[in-house]
């Protein structure tokens, strides 16, 4: 995956139980692609060789699971064992980081979600980007169609009925994954221009 200042390179990184997650990992691609960021979309319960140096090569990971029992997927949680053996060189030092999950209550304690892939991040010495919206849905005149409709500041954070499927996925939270995605490539293209100053 080749990156340039005006080009960065993003990976999404996530996995999906049902399928909402993985509307919510095309969103966030999709975002990036539409500032201008050469994305790969990785599913981590079956990364294979070429993918990992894919992320190593990455100027910013996005992470990405359902909230299951208050935190990230077993799949998500054996990702981010694996790659202790990024963590013991200090491999992601440096690149960009943020997230989004899915559950199916409203709450759904999906902020222990997104502090535990930002404590992730940490520890790999990367920086976090956080949504950038303030909270929609927050007034008598806001909408469940607004922006951040459940008003995280961290990461994406959507609700889906669990009794449906991936289809269920709200628009908004659809949009706001797209907002991230983008977000992050733009930030990537600032910290690579940066780099590159740097250097010369």
């Amino acid at each position: 995956m080749q990156s340039s200042p005006l080009r960065p390179s993003v990976a999404v990184a996530f996995h999906s139980g049902y399928g909402h997650t993985a509307v919510l990992a095309e969103a966030v691609a999709r975002g990036a692609r539409s500032a201008t960021a050469n994305v790969v979309s990785i599913a981590v319960d079956a990364v294979t060789d070429e993918q990992w140096a894919a992320l190593d090569a990455a100027d910013a990971i996005i992470f990405g699971s359902p909230t299951y029992m208050g935190t990230a997927s077993a799949a998500f949680h054996a990702f981010a064992q694996e790659s202790t053996k990024r963590w013991f060189v200090q491999d992601w030092a440096g690149k960009l980081a943020a997230g989004f999950t899915n559950s199916g209550a409203k709450a759904g304690d999906k902020s222990s979600t997104l502090d535990y892939f930002f404590t992730m991040a940490a520890q790999h010495g990367m920086h976090w980007i956080s949504l950038g919206l303030k909270p929609g849905w927050a007034s008598t005149t806001g909408s469940e169609n607004d922006l951040n409709r459940l008003g995280y500041f961290a990461g994406a954070a959507a609700q889906s009925p669990t009794d449906a499927g991936a289809e269920a996925v709200h628009k908004s939270d659809i949009a706001t994954a797209e907002h991230l995605g983008a977000r992050v490539a733009r930030e990537a293209a600032v910290f690579a221009a940066g780099r590159t100053v740097m250097a010369s």
